[in-house]
């Protein structure tokens, strides 16, 4: 009986999504849940929910090189934490306002991503994963020693009336940077879903991805599109790392540019299903959140570390495709049984 009726919601879930319409329907919901929901909530809930945003559009924009073109970059937090600085950089050294941070941020990770891209794209596997590591580790330590940057005493962005550079916004409060992020979420979440999921484009980047050499036999060039999703997938790294900098008005090299950002993208995007839109979303909520409850409720900041730890690995051995897809169906009773008992007679503990 159980399982008829977890059959059942999933074939309602199911036909739900198989509507031409039905991704359209909810990102028009989510969107108007969204933007009515901070004026529901205090001060401190609101910064919960500002944070839950800024992890899903991270988990989206890594996604695009991790998920859709399968390339499992290790480096991906550095063109966070150098949106960050540059936005620094040109509000306290070239006075411009927040919104001119935030677009040459943008453009300079992009080149960079480019520069970065060219030689480790070559790279696959391993090698890729190793050489982007490499680079994030070597980001780290130059930002820790060059005085642009504010060296090992960090860097405060200004803030105040007139530094966001934006018409009728007077001092940026808790509203203003949960907009912000809002319109940065929602506008990534959109532009992977139509550039991976509905244009030729994707589906290019989706060929490459189970099998390049056969792409390549097809006339795709792998490693033009290859370096396209590299470096629109940095640049909106990077401007996540912009808005984030203006938000918490201070940044270090090891906070900004701690390996846990790249890490926490991965292991969202991997919880919630690797190559789809929903994956980044729900793992990136549903990370931040136990983060954020452990320790709100039991007073543990690490707490949650060994706790993702054993979500990983349940999805790595019972839900390979994540979330969306038990959501989907692809995994039921009976799989995690098998896998169970795969797994038991493997380590001779039955």
């Amino acid at each position: 009986m159980g399982a008829e009726n977890d059959l059942s919601i999933r074939n309602r879930i199911q036909a739900l999504l198989d509507r031409d319409d039905a991704h359209l329907w909810l990102f028009a919901a989510g969107t108007l849940f969204l933007t009515v929901l901070p004026l529901a909530l205090n001060t401190f809930w609101t910064r919960i929910a500002l944070g839950v945003l800024l992890w899903v559009g991270l988990a989206q924009s890594w996604n695009m090189i991790g998920g859709y073109a399968g390339y499992l970059d290790f480096g991906h937090g550095a063109y966070f934490g150098a949106g960050a600085f540059v936005t620094g950089i040109v509000m306290t050294e070239l006075e411009l306002p927040f919104v001119a941070g935030l677009l040459i941020a943008g453009v300079f990770c992009a080149v960079l991503a480019y520069a970065v891209g060219v030689p480790t794209l070559r790279l696959s596997g391993a090698y890729f994963a190793i050489a982007t590591w490499a680079f994030a580790e070597a980001i780290k330590e130059l930002a820790l020693i060059i005085e642009i940057t504010g060296g090992t005493y960090g860097m405060t962005i200004p803030t105040g009336p007139g530094t966001a550079g934006i018409p009728l916004v007077g001092w940026p409060d808790e509203m203003f940077f949960y907009y912000l992020m809002l319109v940065l979420t929602l506008g990534t979440i959109a532009l992977a879903y139509w550039l991976f999921e509905h244009s030729e484009f994707g589906f290019r980047v989706k060929a490459i991805r189970d099998h390049e050499d056969a792409a390549q036999s097809l006339g795709i060039d792998a490693t033009k599109i290859k370096r396209r999703v590299y470096v629109l997938s940095c640049a909106i790294a990077a401007l996540f790392g912009s808005a984030n900098a203006y938000y918490i008005t201070f940044v270090h090299p090891n906070d900004v540019l701690a390996p846990i950002i790249t890490d926490q993208m991965i292991i969202m995007a991997l919880l919630g299903g690797l190559g789809t839109i929903g994956g980044p979303i729900i793992g990136g909520v549903l990370i931040f959140l136990l983060n954020r409850m452990t320790s709100l409720f039991l007073g543990q900041t690490t707490l949650y570390l060994p706790l993702i730890g054993v979500l990983i690995m349940g999805i790595v051995l019972f839900a390979p495709s994540g979330v969306v897809g038990i959501l989907r169906g692809e995994v039921g009773r009976e799989d995690v049984k098998r896998n169970l008992r795969e797994l038991a007679e493997k380590f001779n503990i039955l």
